[in-house]
């Protein structure tokens, strides 16, 4: 029997990071909790024994379970009946295979059922499961909202919830509307406190609900009358067991079939207030969305995975001129590309995590003793860095995503082409990454804080600091070239104090500064296996010459030729 995890050195590789130690330590309290739960981690090798252990069953079922159904899931797809979704039957057994093996809600508390599990497992699990099905990957990832009601939500409500998740509840994030979509501040959906039922009521529509018949939805709702920004909205839970809100259709969509998108009608559902009023979209939904773009990004990682072993099998095996079609230039400079772009995402997504996991667990030993000023400031700075990391790595791993499918399917010729092959599917899931929880424009707006405060920069002087082999110090000077023509681009487009001619040029900026970031990432790599050696050469070499063409546009434009481009 195949296991994704076995067969794919790269995610233990990104688990046992030497950061996983503090990580651990951190989510651990110091292993307070080895005494009260038989489950609970006694030291640091018991925790990576356990997240490798689980790791080994994830990637069972996302190989002989999850990855076998994608094909009549894809075909199959849910039913909407009576104004309720019933799932494909395949995508039931998936979610009931990983129920069964605790791995829903499995970075909760223990003391809601969980297995108080750091983001990186998780991030490791949802990869594997998006390379079986990134459909599938939809429905299991939405468990983040339990992360949502664990950080904001009041102790009655976390009671009453979370439990709820360990069992195999399934959860929504009720947000975009027919007139509300990128644009969340026009939200219009109504709610209003009902005295004599003593609780909140939602009224209206959202449309483009990822599994929007969930047990648990969040839901953005208009709790202030008479507002019509971002500060009248507030976030609340509501429990399908109402059978208050309808499905009024499931979207006919190009790829994720097997996952629901619903349009959905509250009438006079009750639901409760997550944390405060008027913090719904400005506080909650920020945290919520960064967390959905890190699984987008996990996400796409896995449809790339997926992508580059369907191209590598179908190389080896497809013969034409008397030889196997790996053999010809064309197509090995292909699949090398190939590898060097997904473990680039790769190692960008799990450094990613790694800000989060930190600051996240920081944030949560403060509530149970008072942080050392070094430890705030650390756990401040690890939150910088998240927020901007966040944002590049769903723009960089959903971008390629979609490079790596397309070349996929090159390889695949006319076959490719035809249902026959898992990567027409593929191609079609890979699509929706570069649009849903913030398009790659929006992406590049957000990214464009750590251009503009230089976070980004100062990272890179971080990662410049690390000790470099030999033989690979003509890549870390390469990086160093990188970086002073990046600067230079920089202050040029920000001295013109222009916010027009910063906004046209910011994707070039972001993308030239994302590109140093993972050349650096793939040699830090290199410097612990040698084996990331390939990726990190051809990596570096082929985004050297991007950067210097996005250089020489920024060089050569003049800012009153944007006048040209406007209709």
């Amino acid at each position: 029997m195949s296991n994704f995890y076995i067969d794919n050195k790269d995610l233990k590789f990104h688990l046992t990071h030497p950061l996983m130690k503090r990580i651990v330590a951190l989510k651990e309290n110091d292993y307070v909790e080895k005494d009260q739960y038989d489950y609970a981690i006694a030291d640091y090798e018991d925790a990576m024994d356990s997240y490798d252990k689980v790791m080994l069953i994830a990637g069972d079922i996302a190989a002989n379970i999850i990855a076998p159904n994608a094909e009549s899931v894809d075909h199959d797809g849910p039913e909407l009946i009576d104004g309720r979704v019933k799932y494909a039957r395949g995508t039931q057994e998936n979610h009931d295979a990983l129920t069964q093996a605790d791995m829903v809600g499995m970075t909760l508390p223990r003391k809601y059922g969980g297995l108080n599990f750091p983001l990186i497992p998780y991030v490791v699990a949802g990869e594997m499961i998006s390379r079986g099905d990134a459909g599938f990957a939809n429905i299991w990832g939405l468990q983040d909202c339990a992360e949502t009601i664990y950080e904001f939500a009041s102790e009655e409500i976390k009671d009453e919830f979370l439990p709820m998740f360990n069992k195999g509840a399934t959860a929504a994030m009720d947000l975009t509307e027919p007139d509300a979509g990128s644009d969340l501040q026009a939200v219009q959906l109504k709610a209003h406190f009902d005295e004599q039922k003593n609780t909140w009521i939602l009224n209206g529509v959202k449309r483009f609900i990822t599994n929007g018949d969930a047990e648990v939805s969040l839901v953005l709702a208009r709790s202030e009358a008479g507002t019509s920004d971002g500060r009248g909205l507030s976030l609340f839970i509501y429990d399908k067991k109402h059978l208050a809100v309808t499905v009024r259709r499931i979207e006919n969509k190009l790829g994720i079939k097997g996952s629901p998108t619903c349009e959905l009608v509250f009438k006079d559902a009750p639901a409760k207030l997550i944390g405060s009023r008027r913090l719904g979209l400005i506080k909650y939904v920020m945290s919520l969305m960064n967390g959905a773009r890190l699984g987008v990004a996990g996400q796409a990682v896995g449809i790339s995975e997926a992508a580059y072993r369907e191209a590598l099998k179908y190389a080896e095996e497809r013969t034409q001129f008397g030889k196997a079609i790996i053999k010809f230039p064309a197509v090995y400079e292909l699949l090398t590309n190939m590898k060097a772009r997904l473990q680039a995402s790769r190692t960008l997504l799990y450094e990613t995590s790694r800000f989060v996991d930190m600051y996240k667990a920081m944030d949560d030993v403060s509530h149970k003793r008072k942080l050392t000023p070094a430890e705030r400031k650390e756990g401040k700075a690890y939150k910088k860095l998240a927020d901007v990391f966040t944002p590049i790595v769903k723009l960089f791993a959903a971008e390629y995503s979609n490079t790596i499918a397309y070349d996929s399917q090159q390889v695949h010729a006319g076959t490719g082409y035809m249902k026959d092959f898992p990567i027409e599917r593929i191609y079609r899931d890979a699509r929706i990454t570069t649009i849903y929880e913030g398009t790659s424009q929006l992406q590049v707006v957000a990214a464009m804080k750590g251009v503009s405060t230089g976070l980004f920069l100062s990272q890179i002087h971080e990662y410049d600091k690390m000790p470099v082999k030999p033989e690979l110090e003509y890549l870390r000077r390469s990086l160093v070239v990188m970086t002073d023509e990046y600067e230079n681009c920089t202050k040029k487009v920000i001295d013109a104090k222009d916010t027009e001619y910063l906004d046209f040029h910011a994707r070039r900026l972001v993308e030239m500064i994302g590109n140093i970031i993972m050349g650096y990432l793939l040699l830090i790599d290199a410097m612990r296996d040698n084996e990331y050696s390939k990726s990190a050469k051809v990596f570096i070499k082929k985004v050297r010459s991007e950067n210097r063409e996005k250089a020489e546009y920024i060089k050569i434009f003049d800012i009153k030729e944007l006048g040209i481009f406007k209709y």
